[in-house]
């Protein structure tokens, strides 16, 4: 388990602290437990918006899928369209 010393402002802190007893109840642990669950989202969202940004990189390259080998629909299929 890692420490980590941070500053944030008094506004902040406040707020943060009054969030973590409401959904956590002030018992011993409360302000890790929530600090470890906002970090956990802040990376989660982090690592999403870099997964979205790198598919976009992706689909902005394209992709070449070959030339049509065919002219009309019945040349895709074996059989002529309207012969049930």
């Amino acid at each position: 388990m890692g420490t980590i010393t941070i500053s944030v402002d008094d506004d902040t802190e406040k707020r943060f602290r009054d969030a973590a007893k409401k959904k956590l109840g002030e018992r011993k642990g409360y302000l890790g437990k929530a600090t470890t669950e906002a970090l956990e989202i802040w990376v989660r969202k982090q690592t999403q918006e870099e997964i979205a940004h790198d598919a976009l990189a992706l689909l902005e390259t394209g992709h070449h899928l070959g030339k049509h080998l065919y002219m009309e629909r019945k040349d895709l299929y074996d059989r002529a369209t309207g012969s049930y």
